[in-house]
Formats: structure tokens, C-alpha cells, sequence
């Protein structure tokens, strides 16, 4: 079986046995087609190809896509696209698109319903039923939404930045911008340079962990805006934390844990969405122990 995760920051693919062995992997690009265009399936193809390395593709059953911007295949050219790079690929078997929401969920646990909340450069989450999206809160984009998201942090603390200057803050976003005064960061952020912009959500958390109390006060927003959003779409079933800021060892992460363990729940951390979408294309056999299957693929004591 065949797993992709596509995401806007690149494109990852494993090759696993359905027994969940992993026996290849590739890395390429990324591959949301709203953010990356037609360079998306490229990316997209030439990630498969690396994973299908000394592989027979024609003895690959199946394949599930997690793919971020699904969107986009509202587009029938964008879904042409992907299905050309699944043959250019060397693919001949039937694959599945679902939203990187749900890989990102079954990267954190077995179960077929619940809860995700994914923060990195963006913000969304989302209630899972069946392993599918049954409902969306925030993923609004950096202009219109997204809070709490890495990009939503760079550019609170550019706005913190400027408002307070010279602050000890002010000067450490400075530092990381390159610029020399106010009136040059100002114009910096005129650019909007966003992968720079959403990079500064480190310095924001690091200033954080130090004490720094506009960045503090910048990660207390933050908490407050992603367990407002999940909140919107949390029902019953297990919750799971995903992206960069709730899987790494951020502040992030501390406040929204502590958040829902006041509420008596413990929230399960994403693993590889990669694997997962590859489980979701063992799970779709009409026979197996799910759950025995799920361990399988992941460590199950990584998934606390």
C-alpha cells in the first residue's frame, strides 16, 4: 500500500506492507495545490517515486492521498494533475483523496471518530466521524483566520514588535528580520513575506520559555484561540494534536494540554501522517483487526 501526506510544506511518501511495515519513503515539495499550483503533483509524483524505489508499482493494491487545500479538487484540472502524477509514478492501482485533516487524526489513534486540532504555519480543526470530515472550524488562511498558527504568531509579534519598541521583545524580532530599526521592520513586514513571517513563531515560544512577557502573553492568545476552535467541533471520541506547535515541546503545546486536562481529557499526539495514510489503505480491506493494525504501523506508546 501507498500512504501521501501533502502538505504546504512538502510532500511526504511511504511504501508499507499490510502488515505495516514500512519499506519506503520519499520526500519532496509541497504539495497543496492552492499553495504550490501545478508544481504540487510534481512534487507529489516525484515524492512517490522515491518512495517506490526497487518496488514493483504494480504490486501496489491501493493508496490513500491526505492531501491539504482538498478544496482544490473541486478543480477537475487539479484532480487531472493528481492523477497524473500517480501515473507518472508508475501507479496503476485505485487511491483515495481525503483531507490531511483525517491522516492527521489517524496518525494519533485507531479509533474511526473524534477530534483533531492541527497547528503549524496555519490552524484548523476538525470532527472526524468514520474517518471523514464531518465538520471544520477556523483553516480560514493567515488574512482571514488561522489563530493561533505559526504565521498568526509572526505576525503578532510583529505587531507587538512595533507597538512596544525598543522593548527587549521588539528587539529580538528585530534581530531575526534583519532589521536595524522600527521604520525597517515596519517596511519588512510591508512585504509579507509569509514563510518568514510564520518562522518567527520559534523566537515568539523561545522568548516565551524565558520569561519575555509580551511573548508570553502573545502564546496565552494563542492557547486561547486553538482550544476555541476545537472546541467548536469537539464532541465524543479521543482528540488528537497535531502540527508542529501541539507535536513539538512548544508552549503552545504546554497551555493546550493543560487546558483540556482541566476538563479531565487527555488529548494523543500525531505521528506520521504518511503511515497513517497508508493504514487508512490497509483499514479500507473489508477484513483485520483494526486496532491490532494501527499498533502495528505506529508505537503505541508513542501515541500519549
Amino acid at each position: 500500500m501507498v500512504g501521501v501526506d501533502a502538505g504546504g510544506t512538502a510532500s511526504r511518501a511511504v511504501v508499507a506492507t499490510v502488515n505495516g511495515q514500512v519499506t519506503g519513503r520519499g520526500r519532496a515539495g509541497p504539495g497543496n495545490p492552492f499553495a504550490a499550483g501545478p508544481a504540487a503533483a510534481r512534487a507529489i509524483a516525484d515524492a512517490l517515486r522515491q518512495a517506490l524505489a526497487g518496488h514493483d508499482p504494480a504490486a501496489v493494491a491501493g493508496g490513500v492521498l491526505g492531501l491539504a487545500g482538498t478544496g482544490a479538487c473541486l478543480d477537475p484540472a487539479i484532480t487531472a494533475a493528481l492523477g497524473e502524477a500517480w501515473a507518472a509514478a508508475g501507479l496503476t492501482c485505485p487511491y483515495e483523496i481525503v483531507g490531511d485533516a483525517v491522516t492527521a487524526f489517524a496518525a494519533g489513534t485507531g479509533e474511526p471518530s473524534g477530534a483533531v486540532l492541527i497547528a503549524g504555519t496555519g490552524a484548523v480543526a476538525a470532527e472526524i466521524k468514520d474517518h471523514a470530515i464531518v465538520r471544520t472550524a477556523d483553516g480560514l488562511g493567515w488574512l482571514l483566520g488561522d489563530e493561533g498558527s505559526g504565521h498568526w504568531l509572526g505576525m503578532r509579534a510583529l505587531r507587538s514588535a512595533v507597538h512596544t519598541w525598543p522593548s527587549p521583545f521588539a528587539a529580538r524580532i528585530a534581530t531575526r528580520t534583519g532589521a536595524a530599526d522600527r521604520d525597517r521592520l515596519i517596511s519588512w513586514a510591508q512585504g509579507l513575506p509569509h514563510a518568514r513571517i510564520a518562522a518567527l513563531a520559534p523566537v515568539v515560544c523561545e522568548a516565551a520559555r524565558a520569561g519575555d512577557p509580551h511573548a508570553r502573553t502573545i502564546v496565552a492568545e494563542a492557547v486561547g484561540h486553538l482550544t476555541a476552535t476545537l472546541d467548536a467541533v469537539a464532541g465524543s471520541g479521543p482528540i488528537v494534536l497535531a502540527g508542529s506547535l501541539l507535536t513539538a515541546a512548544t508552549p503552545i503545546r504546554d497551555g493546550v494540554r493543560s487546558a483540556l486536562q482541566e476538563r479531565g481529557i487527555t488529548p494523543l499526539t500525531s505521528g506520521d501522517p504518511s503511515i497513517a495514510a497508508a493504514w487508512l489503505a490497509v483499514a479500507r480491506l473489508p477484513a483485520g483487526d483494526q486496532a491490532a493494525l494501527h499498533a502495528a504501523f505506529f508505537d503505541a506508546g508513542a501515541l500519549a
